[in-house]
């Protein structure tokens, strides 16, 4: 099954919005990386990737102004089983490819003048929350205390 594993915010500030969604939300950074025009902060609630993006300075490429040319809500991502077969269903249901050819993931407008990208599977690693290794080693715990007061 398809499912949304991704949103990507364009932000004018990229270190003060990390600190905000890790010190405010609990996120967790995954990776920060310059991709093409844009520097990109990976964080993660644990499911989904939350990307906070922040474009060059007088970058100029379709895809920095796809939504807007202010801080925006820049694109969600939809996980795929295969890129070639969804791609050729998006091409054939009319809608506009924003990537630049053979880029992955392809970005694309979708009907209603959202921007979509597909991505392949596995492509956002999800990142633990804090504290989730104490909750996994406080379960073996747990369960030998219920089996105590069972007896």
């Amino acid at each position: 099954m398809n499912r949304i594993v991704h949103i990507a915010l364009k932000v004018d500030d990229l270190e003060r919005s990390r600190q905000f969604y890790e010190n405010i939300f609990g996120f967790r950074e995954n990776k920060t990386e310059k991709v093409r025009d844009h520097t990109s902060c990976h964080l993660s609630d644990g499911t989904i990737d939350l990307s906070i993006m922040q474009y060059d300075a007088g970058t100029q490429s379709a895809e920095s102004s796809a939504a807007g040319e202010g801080p925006c809500i820049h694109h969600f991502a939809v996980e795929v089983n295969d890129m070639a077969a969804a791609e050729r269903q998006i091409r054939a249901f009319g809608c506009e490819i924003i990537s630049d050819p053979g880029v992955v993931p392809v970005k694309f407008r979708a009907p209603g003048g959202t921007v979509c990208e597909i991505v392949p599977k596995l492509r956002y690693k999800k990142v633990k929350k804090a504290g989730a290794k104490a909750k996994a080693k406080a379960k073996p715990k747990a369960k030998a205390r219920k089996a105590a007061k069972k007896k």
